[in-house]
């Protein structure tokens, strides 16, 4: 995308449309040379009367039309005695009112700002301003000008505008100076600058590399970045050596500051096994609660419900089914105690035992609520049940603060109100979302857990659901035996091969999972568009883009996400003068691509097909572009019953979804994927990834590619190991 040519706007804020204050979105009305202009972006607080020169594009929104879209600004005090006393005159500085204010400027001009800020003493000349109201008059323009000061002086280090508004907020007037004393300040949670920024910043102010700030700020992020590969915590020897060599200083150094982070609890260390982990603290907050919780329940469990057996026959009965010993061992558990996980490949009736868990729960006068991560897994779990089921989120009723975390409504002082709840693809569950479902659930209530611990771990970190198994302390059943309609499938019985470690059947070509040999990269991308294009359509009759997903280990190379959805576009969506499209950095947009969200925005918009609308698209939604406006940069795109208008920044978050990530494919089926088999790095080519996609197929699975690749993938069964504390915890009950 061509850098656009910035511009510059002056002139004085006439009104303030709308203010978010958690993270500083205005829009306002500026008077430039006599003529109203919207402007839009970022900014620290801003006032009536405030005099601003903007910096950036126009834009065509939409809905509202022609607006200045400005990337960063600079905000002078007023300088006029009319726009001082129309700027005092809007409430901008407490305890100042119009009368006030007039008083004010016929006594002082325009010095008016500069006796409130520096002579607060002869403001008490004026009639209605005490001693006590001009020093707080004093201080509350002193805060204005400091927010100023900050904002220019963080320029300087490319801080962004709105970075400098959070700056601002989590360290008010005395920013500048606590900046200059501890550059790492900035890399705290509250402000979350990138740490080589805070080093630069380091740098340009003469700090020494050896300085105690800048080694606590190294252990924190070293931390944290492990945290983003699904670690809760890491040895602490490992700890010490990664941070030392990442900082390039001696290991006694960075192990004396350790300690003393240790005992002043910013870091939290365990002994574990007979290893010292060490914990940033919100993780070692997360596990040690739900560990606890989960002990709770077990303390506690709710009233058993009488009769289960004849209940039980009466129901099969009913049905005229018959359940497997393994099947009646979990309904029976989930009636008859607080606490179940239940677990199993494809094929072994995890559906139809939990269904009947629900209906009997149901018919004993127990309230049941569904959940799962995502809304795609939300929407399967209604439709294998028949029951409404919720997003974990929806279901703790999330809000979001001012830093874009999420904080839940239901928690341990607003219960969620339900006899039992199912949790479907608890291996998909970060410990923080664990956690937060663990402060909801009432003592008494009946939890039921369900995923398949064989497949791919959470993407935040923590490992809820292979650590709760393997503590010993909560019940689990494991669906093992395949039934015999399952037993027809080659998906079915080759994903349990790949969860032995053993090598799928690929010799046959009557079944549901086929191995196509191509050996070289070309041959096997060429292969996969022909499959996807024209084979599949032709043979099976499915829609390209409502049924086959091509499913890649990674991004990069030719047979990596990005190039895989380019070739694809290429034949499924060319380009034409008859379709509009938008160019972007990575990819090309046309109307009709297939689309994937690639972050969660809770301030999307969208309407539904019965005029309702609502706000909020997620990481991992699966959409499609209906139309495109090239002249307005904006695209409508359909996510099931909702369209959403994306502006010209939105789609900046979407991404072509011809081809996906395995990660980004959990929690969805697909009636076909195809996956490519050429041997790349080994983390990312391992026994879970593989098992995790030939289990997102319904009907048809396609490998293309090197068998070697394939081998060497069902044997890889070494990169799945995380660092986490939940097992410890539980077991300490």
């Amino acid at each position: 995308m061509a850098e656009k040519e910035l511009l510059q706007l002056c002139g004085s804020v006439e009104e303030i449309i709308f203010r978010n204050k958690s993270n500083g979105y205005s829009v306002l009305t500026v008077l430039c040379d006599g003529l109203s202009t919207t402007a839009v972006g970022i900014m620290s607080d801003v006032n009536i009367g405030d005099e601003l020169k903007l910096v950036g594009v126009w834009k065509t929104h939409p809905t509202y039309g022609e607006q200045f879209s400005f990337e960063y600004y600079e905000q002078f005090m007023p300088a006029t005695t009319d726009s001082i006393l129309k700027y005092l005159s809007s409430g901008a500085v407490k305890g100042i009112g119009r009368a006030t204010a007039k008083r004010l400027v016929d006594a002082f001009g325009e010095q008016t700002l500069e006796v409130m800020r520096d002579e607060p003493e002869r403001l008490e000349q004026i009639r209605g301003i005490s001693k006590d109201k001009a020093r707080s008059i004093a201080s509350e323009i002193r805060k204005t000008f400091g927010m100023r000061e900050v904002m220019i002086y963080l320029e300087k280090y490319h801080i962004s505008t709105q970075e400098a508004v959070k700056v601002w907020k989590a360290l008010g007037t005395e920013a500048i100076s606590l900046i200059e004393q501890n550059p790492y300040i900035l890399c705290e949670s509250s402000v979350n600058v990138p740490f080589d920024r805070a080093d630069h910043i380091a740098a340009a102010l003469d700090k020494p590399c050896d300085d105690e700030f800048r080694i606590r700020a190294g252990l924190i992020y070293i931390a944290r970045y492990n945290s983003g590969n699904g670690h809760t915590c890491l040895p602490k020897q490992k700890l010490l050596e990664v941070t030392s060599t990442f900082l390039k200083l001696e290991g006694e150094m960075v192990a004396e500051v350790l300690e003393g982070m240790l005992r002043e609890g910013s870091l939290i260390s365990e002994v574990i096994g007979e290893r010292e982990f060490v914990f940033l603290p919100a993780l070692y907050r997360c596990e040690t609660f739900a560990a606890g919780r989960l002990q709770m329940l077990l303390q506690f469990p709710p009233e058993r419900i009488t009769g289960l057996e004849a209940a039980l026959e009466h129901f099969e009965r009913q049905r005229g089914i018959q359940y497997a010993k393994l099947q009646r061992k979990a309904i029976v558990q989930a009636l008859s105690g607080g606490l179940l996980i239940l677990t199993g490949g494809p094929g072994t009736g995890k559906t139809t035992t939990l269904n009947a868990i629900i209906e009997l729960l149901q018919q004993c006068g127990q309230k049941v609520l569904l959940a799962a991560p995502t809304g795609r897994a939300a929407q399967r779990m209604s439709e294998v049940t028949g029951c409404e089921a919720k997003t974990i989120h929806r279901l703790l009723e999330v809000e979001w603060d001012k830093n874009d975390s999420p904080v839940f409504k239901r928690n341990e002082r607003n219960l969620l109100d339900c006899d039992a709840l199912v949790l479907d693809e608890l291996s998909m569950v970060d410990v923080s979302l664990f956690e937060g479902v663990m402060r909801a659930l009432p003592l008494g209530c009946r939890l039921i857990m369900v995923g398949d611990s064989d497949q791919l771990p959470s993407v935040g970190p923590g490992n809820v659901l292979g650590d709760l198994i393997a503590s010993g302390k909560i019940p689990v059943v494991q669906l093992t035996e395949i039934f015999r309609q399952s037993m027809q499938s080659l998906i079915v019985t080759n994903a349990h091969k790949i969860v032995r470690g053993e090598m799928p059947e690929i010799t046959r070509t009557d079944g549901d999972f086929f191995f196509m040999s191509c050996g070289d990269k070309e041959k096997i991308a060429s292969t996969i568009v022909e499959l996807c294009t024209r084979r599949l359509p032709a043979s099976y009759g499915y829609a390209p883009l409502e049924d086959i997903q091509v499913l890649c280990p990674g991004r990069k190379g030719e047979l990596g996400v990005t190039e895989l959805n380019k070739r694809l576009q290429q034949v499924l969506n060319p380009s034409s003068g008859k379709v509009e499209e938008i160019s972007m950095p990575v990819y090309t947009f046309r109307a009709g691509d297939k689309v994937m969200q690639t972050k969660n925005n809770y301030d999307l918009l969208w309407t539904k097909d019965d005029g309702s609308d609502g706000a909020g698209v997620f990481n991992g939604d699966i959409g499609r572009i209906e139309s495109i406006d090239k002249a307005m940069k904006t695209a409508c795109v359909r996510f099931d019953d909702k369209v959403a208008v994306y502006d010209e920044e939105s789609l900046l978050q979407l991404e072509l979804a011809y081809a996906t990530t395995v990660h980004k494919s959990q929690g969805n089926e697909f009636n076909a994927v195809i996956i490519p088999m050429y041997y790349g790095p080994p983390q990312l080519y391992y026994r879970n990834l593989l098992y995790t996609a030939v289990t997102r197929a319904k009907k048809l699975l396609i490998l293309v590619g090197n068998v070697s690749t394939l081998k060497k993938m069902v044997d890889n069964h070494k990169k799945t190991m995380r660092y986490s504390g939940l097992k410890a915890f539980l077991e300490r009950g």
